[in-house]
């Protein structure tokens, strides 16, 4: 049986700051091919499976993309632009609430595909955060999402149980800030 805890904690994480802007970066290898995690990253069908949401796109450079709910309701819980679109290699786009505006500018997600040794490693990099609500959602999110990514990749199914609900109080406020049912 998989360990939850154990497979979020294998994951290599690191948080910097310059000036206001605030990075994260972290890092996971999956006994993949740079195609299959590249497929995971940008399949609707996929991303619903391991993510909870479809993520939508054309991805090419200049293009929408979307992080759709899966419940049938269509709403989009994160939205952006693509930046950088370099198969099976590269892929940055902004990433916030659809609509928003952060003074700052967009946050920007960086998925970095690589070869290492007979494995992938699979590098995100998290910028520009907007605030320290924005940097408390993404530390359990994407560990949360790297592990049932892993799950998928190297048993070709997720988690038993979703990494994310192991933070409902947090999937939920995120959740109904784009659904109205935010106080």
């Amino acid at each position: 049986m998989i360990d939850i805890l154990e497979q979020i904690n294998a994951i290599h994480r690191q948080v910097s700051q310059t000036g206001e802007e605030v990075s994260v970066l972290l890092q996971r290898t999956y006994q993949a091919e740079p195609e299959e995690v590249w497929d995971a990253l940008t399949d609707a069908d996929l991303t619903a499976e391991y993510w909870g949401h479809s993520n939508v796109s054309d991805w090419q450079a200049g293009s929408p993309w979307e992080h759709r709910r899966v419940d049938g309701s269509g709403i989009a819980d994160v939205a952006g632009t693509v930046l950088e679109s370099a198969p099976p290699r590269r892929l940055a786009m902004t990433f916030d609430a659809p609509g928003a505006a952060p003074p700052q500018g967009p946050s920007r997600v960086t998925f970095d595909i690589e070869p290492y040794h007979e494995i992938v490693r699979l590098t995100v990099t998290h910028e520009n955060l907007a605030d320290e609500s924005a940097l408390e959602a993404i530390s359990a999110g994407w560990p949360a999402v790297f592990a049932n990514l892993k799950s998928l990749l190297e048993t070709g199914h997720v988690l038993p149980r979703a990494p994310w609900e192991m933070h409902a109080e947090l999937r939920a406020a995120q959740l109904a800030r784009n659904d109205g049912t935010a106080r």
